[in-house]
């Protein structure tokens, strides 16, 4: 019920609509329109829209051209742990998928050709894909995995999760990696396969990934900041005083 009290009436018609989509509906399902949320709770068409863009820009609503308002998918939140992103997916109740973007063998960026102890014009395996969450994009993923180890990885299922096709097909488990996340803008490509604008502001994190003393994996993924996030824990070191992130 909304009120001519204290609280403004955007603030309350924000408040019943966001319990409204975490209780009645579920994550792409459509939003009833602003005539009918106006007759419903008996407010301004003004008071409707601004309740709506406050939701939508905190990631809770998203707007579609043409076709209306729906549920934003809940974004996924990564311990920064040593998973796959099928494995982070699966741990929150998310049907991961994903779509090939690029495949096949080529010269590698010189960083992954330093990782992998190889002369620069040496080819490796590329893997570019876009990582899905309940069917809506979550992230770029362009991945080359060291040739050496895994000459015929392409010739595998490589749309689910290579971690397990390493781990199960060449022996190959991930057990270390070290992670670099910074900001990045989205790229034009980007842009396109994430459903954002040019430039807008994107979480990117490059992965180097081995098993054991063998190099197996250099990644960059680009992430929509509003689908992915990371958290860390931070402890107290007894000894020295210093807080240390807990992965």
């Amino acid at each position: 019920m909304i009120t001519n009290g204290p609280i403004p009436k955007h603030a309350q018609l924000r408040a019943l609509l966001e319990r409204r989509c975490a209780e009645e509906l579920a994550p792409g399902d459509l939003l009833p329109g602003e005539r009918a949320l106006e007759e419903e709770y008996g407010v301004s068409r003004i008071t409707v829209r601004r309740a709506i863009g406050d939701l939508v820009a905190d990631g809770k609503l998203r707007r579609v051209r043409g076709k209306g308002t729906f549920v934003a998918p809940s974004p996924l939140v990564s311990r920064m742990h040593l998973a796959s992103f099928s494995e982070e997916m699966r741990e929150q109740r998310v049907d991961a998928a994903s779509i090939i973007l690029h495949s096949g063998l080529a010269t590698p960026p010189l960083d992954a050709a330093e990782f992998f102890g190889t002369a620069p014009e040496t080819p490796h395996i590329q893997l570019r894909r876009l990582r899905l969450g309940d069917g809506q994009p979550y992230a770029v993923d362009d991945a080359w995995y060291n040739a050496a180890l895994v000459p015929d990885l392409l010739e595998h299922d490589v749309e689910q999760s290579v971690y397990s096709l390493l781990r199960t097909r060449y022996g190959l488990p991930i057990t270390e990696a070290e992670q670099t996340v910074t900001a990045a803008s989205a790229t034009a490509a980007d842009a396109k396969a994430l459903e954002v604008q040019p430039g807008t502001a994107l979480l990117r994190i490059v992965r180097r990934a081995g098993s054991g003393a063998q190099p197996v994996e250099y990644c960059t993924s680009c992430y929509r900041s509003d689908r992915y996030w990371l958290t860390t824990r931070i402890g107290q070191d007894a000894d020295r005083g210093e807080q240390l992130p807990s992965m």
